[in-house]
C-alpha cells in the first residue's frame, strides 16, 4: 500500500500528460524523454548519438585533450611551439568534413550508407589508440600519424551520426529540436565528466594509459555500426557517384562567388585566423614548477571542466537573451570583450593577481570560464549566420563547407600561435616573453573589428541570400540526397 501511495501520482501524471510532474520530473523526466526518442526513432539511433556525441566526442574528447597535452610535454618532450603546430596537424581531418559527408551520402558500402562508416571510424580509433598506448618508444612522426588517424575516426563518426540526425529530422520533423538537444546535452555532459576525471587518470596511469582508455569510446562507435537500424540499398548505381560529386561542387562554387556569401565567409576565416592560439605555451607555464603555478594533473582537468561550464553558460545566454540581435552589432561587442578577456591571462602571467591576494587557481578558473563563455557566444551567431548562407538543395553540404572554412581558420590560428611562440623563444623552461605573446594575441583579437563591414547588417530573422537562391531550386537538387550531412556540426570543436 505504501508503494502504491508513493508512486501512483507519478504514474498517473505520465499516463495523462506523458510527462512526469513535480519532483518526479527530475528523475523520471529524462528517462521518459529518452524512451520517447528511442520509440519514435529506434533505440539504436539514440545509442548512436549518446555513443558518438556523449562518449566519443564529449568524454573521449576531454580525455584526449588533456592526455595529448601531457603526452607531448612529458613523453615526446617537444617544445610548446612545436606542440601547437602538431595540434593543428591532428585537426586536419575536421577540415575535410564535406568529403566525409558526401561519402556517407552518395557512396554506400554493401548497400548501407551509415553503418560501414561507423565501423571504419571505430576501427581507426581502436588501432590508433592501441598503437600509442602499447608502444613504449613511439617515434614522434608515427605518434602524429596515430593521433591524426584517431581524429579522423572521431570526425567520420561525427559526420555520420549528423547524417542520421538529419535523416530522422526529415522523417520526424516534430522531434528535430529534441534530437539537437540530445546531441548538445550528451556532448556537454560527457565533456564535463571527461575533464573532471582526466587529470586524475593522467596522474594514475599516465598519458599513454589514457590513450588506452580511449579504445572504449572507439569500440562503442564500432558497435554502433553493428546494431544501427538502417535499410539496405541493393543494386546501387555507383556510376552516378562521380556525377553527383561534380554537381555538388559546381553548386557550391556558384554559391561561393555570390558577394552575400563570400564576404561573411572571409570574415569568419579571418576572425578565427588572427586570434592566435597560444594555449600550449600557457599550458607549459601552468605546469612549470619554477616560473609558473605548477598545477597538478588533477587541477588542469578541473580547470578545463570549468571552461566547459562556461561554454554551456554562453550557449544559454545566447539562446535566452542575444539570439535576435543583428549579426554585426552582436559580433562587435563579442569580439571586443573577447580581446579584453584575454587580459586576464596577461595579469596571471605577470602575477598581478597575487598582488591583489587572488590565488592562481581561482584566477585561472575565472579566466577559463569567462574565455570559454565568450568564445561560445562568438561561435553561436556565426553558426546561425552560416546556416542562413546555405542555398536551397545543397544546404547540408554547403554548411559542412562553411564549417571547414572555420576549421581552416582555427588551423591557421594554431600554426600562427606556434610561430609566435617560436619567434619569442617561449620554450619548455623559458617563459620570459610569454607575456608579450599574450599581449600580441589580445591585440590581434581586436583586429576583426576593422572588417565587420563584411558581415551583413541583418538579424537571424531576416534573409541574407539573394531571392533567386531562396526561391529557385538548383539544377543539382534532383541528384542531391535530401539528408546530406548535418547542420549540427558545432561540437567540434570545441572542437576544436
Amino acid at each position: 500500500m505504501v508503494e502504491e501511495g508513493n508512486f501512483e501520482p507519478c504514474n498517473k501524471a505520465v499516463e495523462e500528460d506523458n510527462e512526469p510532474k513535480g519532483l518526479c520530473y527530475f528523475f523520471w523526466g529524462p528517462i521518459y524523454w529518452l524512451k520517447m526518442l528511442a520509440v519514435e526513432t529506434h533505440w539504436s539511433f539514440v545509442f548512436g548519438v549518446v555513443s558518438v556525441y556523449g562518449i566519443s566526442q564529449g568524454l573521449g574528447g576531454a580525455l584526449a585533450r588533456v592526455g595529448t597535452e601531457y603526452y607531448m610535454k612529458d613523453v615526446q618532450k617537444v617544445q610548446p611551439s612545436e606542440s601547437q603546430v602538431y595540434s593543428g596537424i591532428t585537426s586536419i581531418p575536421w577540415i575535410v568534413k564535406p568529403i566525409w559527408g558526401l561519402l556517407t551520402d552518395v557512396v554506400p558500402i554493401r548497400g548501407y550508407r551509415r553503418r560501414p562508416y561507423f565501423i571504419l571510424s571505430g576501427l581507426l580509433g581502436l588501432v590508433s589508440m592501441l598503437l600509442i598506448s602499447l608502444h613504449s618508444k613511439l617515434h614522434l612522426v608515427f605518434a602524429l600519424m596515430a593521433l591524426t588517424a584517431g581524429s579522423a575516426g572521431v570526425a567520420i563518426a561525427d559526420v555520420t551520426v549528423d547524417a542520421c540526425v538529419a535523416q530522422n529530422s526529415i522523417s520526424h520533423p516534430s522531434l528535430a529540436a529534441d534530437m539537437q538537444s540530445l546531441c548538445a546535452l550528451t556532448s556537454a555532459t560527457g565533456a564535463l565528466v571527461g575533464f573532471s576525471i582526466s587529470g586524475v587518470f593522467v596522474h594514475l596511469i599516465g598519458p599513454k594509459g589514457v590513450f588506452g582508455l580511449l579504445t572504449i569510446p572507439a569500440a562503442l562507435v564500432f558497435s554502433v555500426g553493428i546494431v544501427l537500424a538502417e535499410p539496405n540499398m541493393p543494386n546501387f548505381a555507383y556510376k552516378e557517384v562521380s556525377q553527383k560529386f561534380l554537381h555538388a561542387g559546381k553548386a557550391m562554387w556558384t554559391t561561393l562567388k555570390c558577394p552575400e556569401v563570400w564576404r561573411p565567409c572571409l570574415y569568419m576565416y579571418l576572425s578565427f585566423a588572427v586570434s592566435l592560439n597560444i594555449n600550449e605555451g600557457l599550458f607549459y607555464w601552468y605546469t612549470d614548477s619554477k616560473q609558473g603555478p605548477s598545477f597538478s594533473q588533477e587541477t588542469i582537468g578541473y580547470i578545463f571542466s570549468i571552461g566547459a561550464v562556461g561554454a554551456i553558460l554562453g550557449a544559454i545566454l545566447y539562446q535566452n537573451m542575444l539570439k535576435d540581435h543583428p549579426f554585426r552589432d552582436l559580433l562587435f561587442w563579442i569580439q571586443l570583450f573577447y580581446g579584453l578577456a584575454g587580459m586576464l591571462d596577461l595579469m596571471l602571467v605577470l602575477r598581478v593577481n597575487l598582488k591583489f591576494g587572488i590565488p592562481d587557481y581561482l584566477f585561472v578558473v575565472i579566466g577559463e570560464a569567462v574565455s570559454q563563455m565568450i568564445a561560445r557566444l562568438k561561435w553561436m551567431p556565426l553558426l546561425v549566420l552560416s546556416a542562413k548562407l546555405c542555398p536551397t538543395g545543397i544546404e547540408g553540404t554547403f554548411f559542412a563547407l562553411l564549417m571547414s572554412i572555420d576549421n581552416v581558420g582555427l588551423l591557421s590560428s594554431s600554426w600562427g600561435g606556434g610561430l609566435l611562440l617560436h619567434m619569442l623563444n617561449v620554450t619548455r623552461t623559458k617563459f620570459d616573453n610569454l607575456w608579450l605573446a599574450i599581449l600580441i594575441r589580445n591585440i590581434l583579437r581586436l583586429s576583426p573589428l576593422s572588417i565587420l563591414f563584411l558581415v551583413p547588417r541583418g538579424d537571424p530573422n531576416s534573409s541574407i541570400l539573394p531571392t533567386e537562391m531562396l526561391s529557385s531550386k538548383d539544377e543539382t537538387e534532383a541528384d542531391e540526397p535530401k539528408d546530406i550531412e548535418l547542420v549540427s556540426l558545432v561540437n567540434s570543436v570545441d572542437g576544436r
